[in-house]
Parts: structure tokens; C-alpha cells; sequence
């Protein structure tokens, strides 16, 4: 499991036309799904005066879109279970294996971790005896890819992700800002090209201007890599601009509570937050969250109106 050249776009959903596959996609409805969640919970110390039930009954499905990948952003109170969400799908303990349900990955059930996946955490998990080339290239290592190539490959991630694979390259963690550290995170994930890629508040430590940056060069990425992205956030206003689809969810227990459609942002996060759109997008999903914490404060756990 891992962590997680220049864009010449803008980001934003909408690309410049795919180039065609040597092959077909096959039909929509035949091509296996890139993440299923079926009726999924995971309660901790059952049986025990110390359970504590994290998610119940949890189920959703992101198609594997081809040649287009899509990102769906998860939202909702801290202790809702988003992380457990992701790691679920991550297969990483103790979140995985659930206690019910199933968790499928492009129509595999997942039973660990694997190289179809990659992950980015919120805390910068970059190893300090290694360079960030070094980092760049040690899942490519643990592979066994020769040296040469691993490093030709990792230069060009470096550079993709908008460091500078000459000055950079051979500098320490410590010698890095925090936004320099998860694109070193980023890149090692994208490296090892994971068809899905999980990303746990990436941005969450990063100062304001940094976060958009890192929103717009992921959007870039995407568009180049054409994943799927699953990325749990606490910004409303993050969850609308990068989310192709936006699940809400609600606490005790940790559920799904909404499953919504986002528009498609098509300038870069600085433009986009001050259009009329956004603004409308950011207060429904903002009165939608105010509405689930309100059902959870009540004793009844009733939703209401």
C-alpha cells in the first residue's frame, strides 16, 4: 500500500477531448464498479461494556468511469466515520475487516491492502532518512523496479507535482514546507499508478492559499491520471470544488445520510469560489450538514424538518 510533468490546463472537470482507447470500454452496466460498499458496519469491542459502533449499515457504489475517473468527497461531523470509510476500502486495520457487510474494489472483494490502491494521509508521512526522491520512489523500490528507471520516473512525478526535480529532488523532509511535503506524498502515490486513490484531509494542516493551490494541482492530476478519488474532508467549500458527488455523513452511528451531485467546476479554486454557484452549492450543503447535527441532538435521533 502506498501513500500517497507541468499541467498545461486549467482545472477543472471538464478536459480537452480523451485520446481513444486501443480497446472499447465495455458496455455501461458491464464494467465492474471501482468501489462498493454493501451493508457495511464496524463495531468495536462488541459484546463488551466498551462498544462502540463506528459506521452501520453503510452502502454505496462509485462507478469505474472510463477514460474520466470521478472524485467523491466525504463530509460530515468529526466521529461520523469518514476515515473508517476510507479505510475500509483501504483494507487497513483495525477499521478493516468490517464486522457485517462486504467491501468490493473494481469487483474484487477487498481482503487487505493492495496495489490498486494508494493513500494519503492527513499527517505528512514522509520518511526523514530519505531524500524526496528517495520518497518519491520507494514504492517503485519495493517493487523492484531498477534503480534507473525508478528514478527517471520519480524525477518526472517530482516535476508533475510541481516541485522542482533539480533543486528538490535530493533535499530532506525536514527542508520542506508543509505543502511541499504532501505534493512529495502525492506523488509517491501516483507513481505507483493506483486505479483508486484515497486521500484523508491532505490539506487539512495547510494554510488557506496552500489548500487551494493543492486543490487545484489535484484536480490536475486527476484529470491526468483519470482515477477514481475518494477524499474526506471537514471544508464545505472543499468538498463542493473538488467533488464530482458529495456524501454527507451523519453520526451515532456513522451512516450515510445524503448522497448528492455536485456541479463541475471548471476555473481554478481561487475563480470558482467566488462565483453565485458555488455559493449556492456551499449554503445547501452547509444547511444539509446543520440539519443532520440537529437530528443527531435530538434523543429521538428523529430527523425532522
Amino acid at each position: 500500500m502506498s501513500e500517497a510533468g507541468s499541467p498545461t490546463a486549467e482545472p477543472g472537470r471538464e478536459g480537452p477531448p480523451a485520446p481513444v482507447a486501443a480497446a472499447a470500454a465495455p458496455p455501461e452496466g458491464t464494467r465492474p464498479a471501482a468501489v462498493e460498499l454493501r451493508g457495511v458496519t464496524k463495531i468495536y469491542h462488541a459484546g463488551t461494556p466498551r462498544e462502540a459502533v463506528a459506521i452501520r449499515d453503510v452502502s454505496f457504489t462509485i462507478p469505474d468511469l472510463p477514460d474520466r475517473g470521478e472524485i467523491c468527497t466525504f463530509l460530515g461531523p468529526s466521529g461520523c466515520g469518514k476515515s473508517t470509510v476510507l479505510r475500509m476500502v483501504a483494507g487497513l486495520a483495525p477499521q478493516f475487516p468490517p464486522t457485517s457487510g462486504s467491501v468490493h474494489v473494481l469487483g474484487r472483494e477487498v481482503i487487505g491492502p493492495g496495489a490498486d490502491r494508494g493513500m494519503v494521509f492527513q499527517d505528512y508521512t514522509s520518511f526523514d532518512n530519505r531524500t524526496v526522491l528517495a520518497n518519491v520512489t520507494f514504492g517503485l523500490e519495493c517493487e523492484g523496479v531498477p534503480r534507473h528507471r525508478r528514478e527517471v520516473e520519480g524525477r518526472e512525478w517530482i516535476e508533475r507535482v510541481g516541485l522542482d526535480p533539480t533543486r528538490d529532488a535530493l533535499k530532506y523532509p525536514h527542508e520542506l514546507s508543509g505543502g511541499m511535503r504532501q505534493r512529495v506524498a502525492i506523488a509517491r502515490t501516483l507513481a505507483l499508478k493506483p486505479r483508486i486513490i484515497l486521500m484523508d484531509e491532505p490539506f487539512g494542516a495547510l494554510d488557506p492559499a496552500t489548500r487551494l493551490d493543492m486543490q487545484d494541482l489535484l484536480v490536475r492530476l486527476w484529470r491526468e491520471v483519470e482515477a477514481t478519488v475518494l477524499f474526506v474532508t471537514h471544508s464545505v467549500e472543499e468538498a463542493v470544488y473538488l467533488g464530482d458527488r458529495v456524501f454527507v455523513m451523519a453520526t451515532t452511528p456513522g451512516r450515510i445520510a445524503s448522497d448528492l451531485r455536485m456541479p463541475a467546476a471548471d476555473g481554478p479554486a481561487r475563480e470558482t469560489q467566488i462565483e453565485p454557484w458555488f455559493h449556492e452549492q456551499v449554503n445547501k450543503l452547509q444547511a444539509e450538514l446543520e440539519r443532520i447535527e440537529a437530528a443527531a441532538a435530538r434523543p429521538d435521533g428523529t430527523r425532522g424538518r
